[in-house]
């Protein structure tokens, strides 16, 4: 029998957070028919992790974070040891070439001819991330950005955070135009709508940014990534233990 993906998602008071995973999850089984999936949030939302893995007879869980920071390394193992679960647990989303697609495919969506080099060769973008208190987690945003720039010849991309420590939107988009920059663009990178998403909208506005990508949201690259991870798991929790 083939195990379940069991989706786990942070959970948000904002309605549109849900009905993004809904609709991620939704892509995700149009791309796998016949593979159950199963939805649970850490916080916020209902279902919670206990309501579901007691159901599930074998699944993998899958989480949907972008960072290995403090949800992967520690919110999720506790509460799925919390909930009397010993379920194989995939590796977060990033980093990965589709999710550099599934930013592309936002920015195309906004507005911007990806598809010309030329466009790309005058644009600058700003990368927006949540922010983390952990070092190697905002170490690993930077390396996706720098990656986004060498593989599409960005002019430039910049990081910024919506919490957390600087910079902000606003000096991202000031350092594109002093590198040269003659059109800026501001791609999320968050999973759904919400309050960070929310602000990093306002900044870009407020700044003056030509392009304002959503966020990546139940893009066909995700759901592709997360059955990657999915089945990677899946993988390695069917191989044999070594004997001495």
């Amino acid at each position: 029998m083939t195990p379940a993906l069991l989706l786990i998602a942070h959970g948000s008071r904002d309605p549109r957070h849900a009905a993004t995973v809904a609709a991620l999850v939704e892509e995700v089984r149009a791309q796998r028919p016949g593979t159950e999936v199963a939805t649970a949030y850490l916080d916020h939302c209902a279902p919670r992790i206990p309501q579901v893995v007691g159901r599930l007879a074998d699944a993998v869980a899958v989480p949907l974070l972008l960072n290995r920071a403090f949800h992967a390394k520690h919110d999720i193992p506790a509460a799925l040891r919390a909930a009397g679960s010993r379920l194989p647990v995939a590796d977060v989303l990033g980093p990965s070439p589709l999710l550099l697609a599934a930013l592309d495919r936002r920015l195309a969506g906004a507005g911007l001819d990806v598809s010309s080099a030329a466009v790309r060769a005058r644009t600058g973008v700003v990368l927006a991330a949540a922010g983390s208190s952990d070092p190697a987690a905002d170490a690993a945003t930077r390396a996706v950005a720098a990656e986004w720039r060498r593989t599409r010849g960005w002019a430039a991309v910049e990081v910024a955070y919506a919490s957390a420590a600087g910079p902000r939107v606003p000096d991202a988009l000031a350092a594109l135009r002093a590198a040269g920059a003659t059109r800026t663009a501001v791609a999320p990178y968050l999973l759904a709508p919400g309050l960070l998403p929310d602000r990093i909208a306002a900044a870009a506005e407020e700044s003056g940014a030509d392009v304002l990508a959503a966020v990546l949201g139940p893009a066909p690259e995700l759901a592709a990534l997360l059955l990657e991870r999915y089945d990677e798991a899946r993988s390695t929790s069917a191989r044999p233990a070594l004997t001495a």
